[in-house]
C-alpha cells in the first residue's frame, strides 16, 4: 500500500494488523518498500524447570539441629 493510502486507512490497517496480518508501505514512483508493520512478535515465557540444580548443590541438615514449630513460624 502506498503512504497516501496507509495515512487514510490507517484505523483499517491497525485493525488487519492486530488480526495478524504484515503490511508494506511503499513510497515514489518506483513503489520501494519503506516499512513493513507487523504484529509483535509474543514470546512464550519459559517455565521454571525443577531440579534444574540436582547434582549442582547439596545441603544437609545436622542431627543436632533443632528447632520448634514456634521458632520455624516466627521466621
Amino acid at each position: 500500500m502506498t503512504v497516501a493510502e496507509f495515512k487514510t486507512r490507517f484505523s483499517e490497517v491497525l485493525e488487519a494488523v492486530k488480526q495478524g496480518e504484515s503490511i508494506a508501505v511503499t513510497y515514489g514512483r518506483s513503489k520501494r518498500t519503506v516499512a513493513i508493520i507487523q504484529p509483535p512478535v509474543r514470546k512464550r515465557k519459559k517455565g521454571r524447570s525443577l531440579g534444574m540444580l540436582r547434582g549442582k548443590v547439596a545441603f544437609e541438615i545436622p542431627p543436632d539441629f533443632e528447632m520448634s514449630e514456634s521458632e520455624l513460624l516466627k521466621s
